[in-house]
């Protein structure tokens, strides 16, 4: 249904900068018209996020984000290889795209820099024994990793900012969200479509306190489950 995809949409927004805990939710006019949708749907999906607990209403003053699930200021940021290096398995990452683009508004907004800044895009399949785990989109600043390539994006590209360009990872902002697998994650990931998945949001900044890496990934949880301990 419309307004469940819509409420998991603004699920996955919760917990970044524009979406941080304590703030207003957008009003319903407004998300109906980003959406293009009535204001009923839009409604629904807002119910949603309440019985959810992320958001709660205030009469009279609108519907604010109460809740998130994010993981803050990890230092040494452990990527996909690194949390699996204790694994016996074979690990290895398909790059689908990469190419140098001008940054959106909203990845801009992320990694503090200037909407069409010159930025990376990346989008990789990671794989376990040949089965894919994780989908990333990932977009990083080029005027910080100068000569990034795919046989970087191929192994660990948390190595790459670290050993290669010296730069000291001091942190990680993470969000988890469950979604529904729409049709070409699912294809990618090569499970059902609406089969339930991860959503990670994660952005990482540096010890100057530059955002390097801004990411959305999509774990597929019936073959791959990680714990962490902070």
């Amino acid at each position: 249904m419309i307004y469940k995809s819509i409420a998991n949409k603004l699920r996955v927004r919760i917990g970044t900068a524009e979406y941080a805990i304590g703030s207003a939710l957008p009003g319903e006019k407004k998300l109906a018209e980003e959406f293009a949708v009535s204001r009923m749907t839009i409604r629904k999906a807002v119910d949603l996020l309440v019985n959810w607990g992320l958001v709660f209403r205030k009469n009279g003053s609108g519907t604010f984000i109460s809740h998130m699930n994010v993981y803050p200021g990890t230092e040494h940021l452990a990527g996909f290889f690194e949390s699996m290096k204790t694994l016996n398995d074979k690990l290895s990452s398909q790059v689908l795209i990469f190419q140098i683009q001008p940054a959106s508004e909203t990845v801009a907004m992320q990694l503090k820099i200037k909407p069409g800044a010159s930025i990376y895009y990346s989008r990789r399949v990671r794989f376990i024994d040949d089965i894919p785990m994780m989908l990333e989109d990932s977009y990083m600043p080029t005027h910080l990793f100068r000569d990034l390539s795919i046989s970087h994006l191929e192994g660990s590209k948390f190595k790459y900012i670290e050993e290669n360009c010296r730069v000291k990872i001091n942190g990680n902002y993470e969000c988890l969200t469950p979604i529904l697998a729409d049709s070409d994650i699912s294809a990618l990931l090569q499970v059902k479509e609406h089969s339930p998945i991860l959503c990670i949001t994660s952005l990482t900044y540096s010890a100057q306190q530059e955002f390097i890496n801004y990411s959305v990934m999509y774990r597929n949880t019936s073959e791959y489950r990680i714990d962490r301990y902070l």
